[in-house]
């Protein structure tokens, strides 16, 4: 494995100046976002009896919440931040796929680009909770691949659609919406269309599941996992993390790596330089949804003329912010604003 010197970049006053300048162009930016779509729902309440019917706790219901999950996050994150998400996913015909749908509207993000799939369950979890506790969550989902007649819907849409985007997004959350095929055709009309491809990967699938695209952002364990390395393997290696994203950058012939750490920030891989962004979190609570933000942040960033360099400096702030809040909500302009001033 090649070696390469590793760069800490901390960023300056300058470097916050030129963050803030770019937030001014990513009014109307317009990211395609290409993936698995799913509804968070909470049932909130308190337990206290069992029920005579079972030996089960009875819950007094005092609060329902809906959200926006995985790709439909990515979606809400791009309009919290002011530009204009085109979002290109499956859902099913049932009540699912309308709460999504009066969900999207309430945010921005047009469902006009949804292809119904009559066989398939919209993605909905449904989590059952007494204070902080799990009593039951429900799923409604099939995770297995679409129909090779959907999936050439979906292909078809993308054509039409990728021309009038300034950058584009696969979000996997391995639902089944992005297929082998679905990876290669994209990639492909990407690159006749000069559009720049950003994939957020599931650790499930191999790296050459990948190929081809120009950049790919795991975390550490989904980089391991994708390469086919163990952990084991490097635990006691100090180079652990530039030998796992050189991994990975050669089995996806990724142009680019941005591998995400928590709280050590991300490791970013370029063509010859490793470079690394600290993290800018004040205080975490629930770091559920950050990737969603940093992958929104990082293509507005560079739809908006950022390098790679400060549009993951500037993910990192986004992130940041939404860590210190509870659930799976956006980064709004304003906060990321005010945490670069």
């Amino acid at each position: 494995m090649a070696k390469m010197t590793v760069t800490k970049f901390d960023g300056s006053k300058q470097d916050q100046l030129i963050l803030l300048q770019a937030l001014e162009r990513f009014q109307n930016k317009r990211v395609l976002v290409v993936g698995d779509v799913g509804l968070d729902e909470y049932i909130l309440g308190q337990v206290r009896r069992i029920s005579p019917e079972a030996p089960v706790p009875v819950l007094d219901v005092e609060s329902e919440d809906k959200r926006l999950g995985l790709a439909a996050n990515v979606a809400q994150n791009i309009s919290a931040l002011g530009g204009d998400p085109l979002l290109l996913s499956v859902v099913g015909e049932d009540a699912g796929a309308e709460m999504l749908k009066a969900l999207f509207k309430s945010v921005k993000v047009s469902v006009d680009h949804l292809v119904i799939d009559r066989k398939r369950p919209t993605t909905r979890k449904t989590r059952v909770m007494s204070g902080p506790h799990h009593i039951v969550r429900v799923d409604h989902e099939l995770r297995k691949y679409i129909s090779h007649e959907v999936e050439d819907t979906l292909i078809k849409k993308f054509e039409t659609l990728v021309p009038q985007a300034d950058i584009v997004v696969l979000e996997d959350y391995a639902k089944g919406v992005i297929t082998e095929k679905v990876v290669a055709e994209l990639t492909a009309s990407c690159k006749r269309h000069g559009k720049k491809l950003l994939v957020d990967p599931h650790r499930d699938n191999k790296a050459e599941f990948y190929h081809g695209v120009d950049l790919i952002k795991p975390n550490y364990e989904e980089s391991l996992a994708l390469a086919g390395l163990k952990f084991e393997d490097l635990k006691d290696n100090p180079n652990q993390i530039v030998e796992a994203g050189l991994a990975l950058k050669e089995k996806t012939g990724a142009k680019e790596i941005v591998l995400t750490r928590g709280k050590e920030g991300m490791t970013i891989f370029t063509k010859d330089n490793v470079v690394e962004v600290p993290t800018y979190a004040k205080k975490v609570f629930d770091v559920t949804g950050a990737g969603d933000t940093v992958i929104a942040t990082l293509a507005l960033g560079q739809a908006a003329g950022l390098d790679l360099v400060h549009a993951c400096m500037l993910a990192n702030y986004a992130a940041g912010i939404v860590v210190a809040k509870i659930g799976c909500v956006p980064c709004e302009m304003s906060e990321l604003k005010a945490s670069l001033l």
